[in-house]
């Protein structure tokens, strides 16, 4: 099967490419393919970009070199927040990211990252594999002729970084805070401002004071990132995003021209991701945490029960708007809440019921 070029110098200023220049790759044999894969994060960002070209390589070594995998980080070929666009139109033929990004297209993406107060890492991916979540995510990505593969998730997120202390609802009142996804319109509605920026963008952000305050992931890439140079309250858990999901997409074309054992690499790859990627976060966030707070002063903070429940009650009717989005949106709804009802009622009896315990005992 002979390899369409990826991006030909010329045409570099019609996508919009963030990079001075991007060099065709070269000819290959005709039973190898190489396959170009951009993500939203700079390359080698610890958990997202590590685990991006870990996915890379093990589809190489599943195909025994027959599928290779290229890899751009942000910026490199077209802007973050265009990637999707790069990947229908076949700019380029994956992507790394997380769904919520792409929700100026479609609101329902908001449910394969996860909505505020809803469900963890492991209960999402149990939802996507076996609750009815991947067909629901393959139809909303057919009108962009993409394939979409759950990728893993960062685990329960941190509630991000604060210049000053937020003690009441009130606190909120005028602050510009980067969130995405939902969340961001949870602190709206609290009389924050939301905003939008790449990965790329939060440390400079937060560094010059153009945010007050920001989300990123958890202790592990919020140190890497340097983030508690420019602030010191440190708040844990993330209600609003108690277990994103990744994903890796392709483009459907693409994937569909393939032989029936490389699609299968990529599938197996992207699961065996998805699987490392997980214990890859919760691993370094446990060990992360400590020396946020014994090297560089940070205090660790829990939001307020009047905070908690006021964020509650803001989620809810967030959520409610947006199953009236449309007919599709409203049947991804049904089908994720059914299963998070079902997971409320589950979780004290298992994961819940056990931490508390295992919190007595220490």
């Amino acid at each position: 099967m002979r390899r369409r070029v990826f991006v030909k110098s010329a045409a570099v200023g019609a996508i919009g490419c963030a990079a001075t220049s991007v060099v065709s790759a070269p000819a290959i044999a005709k039973d190898r393919r190489e396959l170009t894969m951009i993500m939203t994060w700079p390359k080698n960002t610890p958990g997202v970009g590590v685990n991006a070209a870990r996915f890379a390589d093990n589809v190489t070594a599943l195909t025994d070199g027959r599928l290779t995998i290229k890899l751009y980080g942000a910026g490199d070929v077209v802007p973050p927040f265009e990637s999707l666009d790069a990947v229908s139109s076949g700019t380029a033929d994956l992507c790394h990211s997380t769904p919520y990004y792409w929700v100026g297209k479609a609101k329902s993406f908001n449910y394969f990252t996860g909505i505020p107060f809803g469900l963890t890492a492991q209960e999402l991916a149990a939802w996507i594999a076996f609750g009815g979540g991947q067909a629901l995510w393959e139809e909303v990505y057919a009108p962009f002729n993409v394939q979409p593969f759950y990728a893993g998730s960062s685990g329960t997120q941190a509630g991000g970084w604060y210049r000053r202390e937020i003690k009441t609802p009130d606190d909120f009142h005028g602050l510009k805070f980067r969130i995405a996804g939902l969340g961001g319109e949870v602190l709206r509605r609290m009389g924050a401002t939301p905003v939008m920026i790449p990965p790329g963008e939060i440390a400079p952000a937060l560094m010059s004071g153009a945010v007050d305050g920001t989300d990123w992931i958890g202790p592990w890439n919020d140190l890497a990132f340097g983030l508690y140079r420019a602030a010191k309250y440190y708040y844990m858990p993330g209600l609003l995003e108690p277990g994103p999901g990744l994903e890796i997409i392709v483009n459907k074309k693409v994937f569909d021209e393939l032989a029936s054992d490389l699609q299968a690499a990529i599938r197996v790859a992207a699961t065996a991701t998805a699987n490392e990627t997980l214990a890859d976060f919760t691993f370094h966030n446990i060990v992360s945490l400590e020396p946020l707070l014994k090297e560089h002063g940070v205090e660790l903070r829990r939001f307020s029960d009047e905070i908690v429940k006021v964020m509650a009650k803001h989620a809810a009717e967030v959520e409610e708007e947006l199953a009236q989005s449309d007919a599709l949106t409203a049947k991804i709804h049904d089908s994720f809440i059914s299963f998070l009802t079902l997971a409320r009622a589950y979780a004290p009896n298992a994961e819940g019921g056990y931490l508390a315990a295992r919190g007595l005992e220490a």
